[in-house]
C-alpha cells in the first residue's frame, strides 16, 4: 500500500498544472443557475475530457417534463448529468459527485467573475469553491489512479450534475430516483475544508403563507378586510408563540455552533402583496423557512405548523389563510462509526496531519439524496466555505493537491 500511495501522491503532485488549468476551464463556463447557463456547453467538454482520461462515460438528459415539475419557468433550459465510471474487478462502487452549476456573480468583484485569476496560491472566479474545485479534485485524483495504473477492486465512478443551488432534483435527485447510479459509498465535494467532514444536514419545509382579505378604496377603509393587517396579526403570533417552542428542540449531533444546533424558523424571507397606497390590501402572502433536526421529521414539522395555524383561525376575527409547501425534506445522517466516515477521518490525518471533525451541516445537501437510499454518504471537499456566494470566491490551489491525495487513499482503502 505504501508503495502505490507514493506514486499515486508524486503524480498528483505532477498533476498540479492539470488541476489548475482544469479549474480555470471550469470556472469560464458561467453555468448561472437560475435559469441554468451554459449546461450543455460544460458537459461537453466535462464528458470530453473524462473521455480523455480513459474512464466510461455517458451523458443523461433530463426529461423536459420533469425539469418543468420542478422549474416551470426555466423547462427550456435542458439539464444534463455526466457520469464517468472506471472499474476493476467486481468489489464496491465508491461515488464521487459535484454539482457544475453556480450562484449569480453578484456585485463587488476585484476581479471578472468568469475569467478565472490566479494570484498567491489561490484561483478566483464564480464557483472555484462553489463547487468547480471539488469537481477538478476529483478529475485530477481518477486521472492519477488511471495513469498509475494501481490495482483495486471494484468502481469509481464519478457524477458531476446541475441544479444544486436550487434542490438538486434534477442533478443527483434524479440519477440517484432512476438507479442510474447505486454506490455502496459517496462523497459529495462541496467545500467542507480539509479539516471538516460534515456526515449529514438539516431538513427543511419551505411554505407560502396566503392571507386574504377584501379590497378596497383606500379612502373607505372600513369596506374592505386588510389582508397586510391580518398577515401582521398571524406573524406576530407565529414570532412570540410558535418560534419559541420550534428552538426549544435541540439535537445531539455536533453542528460547530451551538445555536446550529436547534430547529430554527424563519419567518418572512419573502413577503408579497399590496397594489396600491390608496388601495386596501386584499391579498398578502409571506414564506416560512423551517429547518428540521434529525430528531425530528418533515412531515412532523409541517403538521406543527398546520395545527399552529388552525389554533390561530379560531384567535384572529375574520383570518382567511392558505399554507402551501414549496419544497420539504428530512434531515439525513450517516453513523460517524461506519466505515466511509472512519476511512475518511484516517485518510485526511494522514495527509494534513490533523484528525478532522465531524458534524452535520446547517445548510441542505444533495448528499441526503444517497444517504435516503440508504448508501453511505459524507460531504467533504476543497475549498472556503466562507467565500461561497460573495464577491472574490476562491480556492487554494494546494487544498485541491491535498484532497486529490485523501480521495486516493479513500478508493484504495475501500477497494481492496
Amino acid at each position: 500500500m505504501t508503495v502505490k500511495l507514493e506514486k499515486l501522491d508524486k503524480r498528483i503532485e505532477e498533476l498540479k498544472d492539470f488541476t489548475v488549468k482544469t479549474l480555470c476551464d471550469l470556472v469560464s463556463f458561467p453555468t448561472v443557475n437560475p435559469p441554468g447557463e451554459k449546461y450543455k456547453e460544460i458537459t461537453e467538454y466535462l464528458a470530453s475530457l473524462l473521455k480523455e482520461i480513459g474512464l466510461d462515460v455517458q451523458v443523461v438528459e433530463v426529461p423536459k417534463d420533469v425539469v418543468a415539475k420542478y422549474y416551470p419557468d426555466y423547462a427550456n433550459y435542458p439539464r444534463y448529468n455526466v457520469i464517468a465510471r472506471f472499474s476493476k474487478g467486481k468489489g464496491p462502487t465508491i461515488h464521487f459527485n459535484g454539482h457544475y452549476d453556480v450562484v449569480p456573480a453578484g456585485s463587488g468583484w476585484t476581479v471578472d467573475p468568469f475569467k478565472p485569476t490566479i494570484k498567491n496560491g489561490k484561483i478566483y472566479g464564480r464557483g472555484a469553491s462553489d463547487m468547480k474545485g471539488g469537481i477538478t479534485t476529483i478529475i485530477a485524483m481518477a486521472k492519477a489512479i488511471v495513469e498509475s495504473d494501481i490495482e483495486f477492486n471494484g468502481t469509481i465512478e464519478l457524477s458531476f450534475t446541475p441544479d444544486e443551488e436550487t434542490g438538486g432534483q434534477t442533478g443527483v435527485g434524479y440519477i440517484v430516483e432512476q438507479g442510474i447510479v447505486k454506490p455502496d459509498y459517496a462523497i459529495v465535494a462541496e467545500p467542507s475544508g480539509l479539516d471538516l467532514i460534515w456526515i449529514g444536514n438539516k431538513g427543511a419545509v419551505w411554505f407560502l403563507i396566503e392571507v386574504f382579505g377584501k379590497q378596497a378604496h383606500g379612502s373607505t377603509p372600513w369596506k374592505g378586510v386588510n389582508a397586510f393587517e391580518k398577515m401582521v396579526e398571524l406573524a406576530y403570533k407565529m414570532t412570540h408563540e410558535l418560534k419559541p417552542k420550534i428552538e426549544s428542540k435541540k439535537s445531539k449531533y455536533d453542528y460547530g455552533d451551538p445555536e446550529g444546533a436547534k430547529a430554527t424558523i424563519t419567518i418572512g424571507g419573502e413577503v408579497k402583496g399590496g397594489a396600491k397606497i390608496n388601495i386596501v390590501p386584499g391579498y398578502y402572502a409571506f414564506s416560512i423557512d423551517r429547518r428540521v433536526i434529525p430528531e425530528e421529521t418533515a412531515d412532523e414539522a409541517e403538521r406543527e405548523l398546520l395545527d399552529f395555524i388552525e389554533k390561530a383561525k379560531k384567535e384572529i376575527p375574520g383570518l382567511e389563510v392558505k399554507v402551501k409547501v414549496k419544497a420539504k425534506f428530512d434531515a439525513a445522517v450517516t453513523d460517524p462509526k461506519m466505515p466511509l466516515v472512519q476511512t475518511a477521518i484516517k485518510c485526511a490525518e494522514e495527509v494534513i496531519g490533523v484528525r478532522p471533525r465531524t458534524t452535520v451541516c446547517i445548510g441542505g445537501l444533495d448528499t441526503r439524496y444517497y444517504q435516503v437510499k440508504d448508501v453511505q454518504a459524507i460531504t467533504y471537499g476543497p475549498g472556503v466555505l466562507t467565500v461561497a456566494h460573495i464577491s472574490d470566491e476562491y480556492i487554494y490551489i494546494d487544498d485541491m493537491i491535498k484532497m486529490a491525495k485523501i480521495y486516493a487513499r479513500m478508493v484504495l482503502n475501500l477497494l481492496k
